[in-house]
């Protein structure tokens, strides 16, 4: 009520609602505030923004959880394209979004599509984050693992 219906801040809590949702398997409910949380982020932020692209990754998120790959592959790729965009090449958002479209791919058997993914993210987080932090050392046990399970 203090910001009204339209506040960058009303955003953000429907995407932390959609995913206190998604965490309890309540998908149905979570689909609908991550598609209203996107598009009152575009509405106020414009539709070139990191805000966005977290938007696009959030929703693509909870579509892979649930199989949807079809609905989440579009949404990756467009979350990772707009990082790029904005905040360069090498930002560990970029790690991050290229992590996810490597799992989708892994998880879906197109390891030759995932590898290259999980090898720049892992690149990125090694460069800006250190060998050592948490999302490097996640990125580098996703490549490991796809690299074992491939094996025949």
């Amino acid at each position: 009520r203090l910001l009204g219906d339209e506040h960058p801040s009303v955003a953000t809590s429907l995407n932390n609602l959609a995913g206190l949702y998604e965490s309890q398997g309540r998908y149905s409910d979570a689909e609908p505030l991550y598609i209203e949380a996107l598009a009152m982020t575009k509405r106020l932020l414009g539709d070139e923004h990191p805000s966005v692209a977290t938007s696009l990754n959030n929703l693509a998120l909870l579509y892979d959880s649930q199989g949807r790959y079809s609905d989440a592959e579009p949404l990756y790729i467009e979350a990772l394209a707009m990082t790029k965009r904005l905040l360069g090449d090498e930002h560990p958002s970029v790690a991050t979004s290229l992590n996810n479209l490597a799992l989708l791919y892994d998880s879906q058997g197109r390891y030759s599509d995932a590898e290259p993914l999980y090898i720049e993210a892992l690149e990125i987080a090694e460069k800006r984050l250190g060998a050592n932090h948490p999302d490097t050392i996640t990125y580098r046990k996703n490549l490991e693992d796809l690299r074992r399970n491939r094996q025949p």
